[in-house]
């Protein structure tokens, strides 16, 4: 009476541990750690940085709203400053007034992902692309910053895409007479 007691306890257990290891075995590898914000430089080292403001490319500007330009440089003073609340703030007063700046939308981006939010930072950078005008320096931070985002994402295959996309911005100026 006493083996057979003993006997199922083992089962019990080995059993219970079988399907502890199967499902351990099923799990996703958990995401690479997101640094805090404020600590991570991301943004200035792998997004803004290697533009550098290259004057052999091709860069193409809409007309901007006077407006959406003041609050867009009050964001990016916010933004120096490490009050990235304020920065946030002051770009979606700009937004509220013209929705559609791509220079505002990356600039709201690449605040969001300082803040560690990804999903936003990938909304707003998408956006400032399909709307911008597809070559140029903004276009390029956009696929960095979505680089970015799907990197910290795990998603490997938007990556590629992504950085396919990098060429399509550098353009060279037309040849002037």
């Amino acid at each position: 009476m006493h083996r057979d007691k003993r006997i199922s306890r083992v089962v019990g257990v080995a059993l219970t541990a079988a399907i502890a290891l199967a499902l351990g075995a099923c799990a996703s590898p958990a995401p690479p750690p997101v640094p805090a914000p404020g600590e991570d430089r991301v943004v200035e080292e792998r997004v803004r940085a290697p533009s550098g403001g290259d004057s052999q490319e091709l860069q193409v500007f809409g007309v901007r709203n006077a407006a959406v330009v003041a609050l867009g440089r009050q964001a990016m003073e916010a933004e120096e400053t490490g009050n990235l609340e304020r920065a946030e703030m002051l770009l979606e007063r700009a937004l509220r007034i013209d929705g559609r700046d791509p220079a505002i939308l990356q600039q709201m981006a690449e605040v969001q992902l300082a803040r560690g939010q990804l999903g936003q930072a990938g909304s707003f950078a998408q956006r400032s692309f399909e709307l911008g005008p597809q070559v140029g320096e903004i276009c390029q931070r956009s696929l960095r910053t979505l680089i970015v985002v799907h990197e910290r994402s795990g998603e490997w295959e938007r990556v590629r895409k992504a950085r396919e996309g990098l060429d399509g911005c550098r353009v060279a100026p037309p040849e002037r007479f």
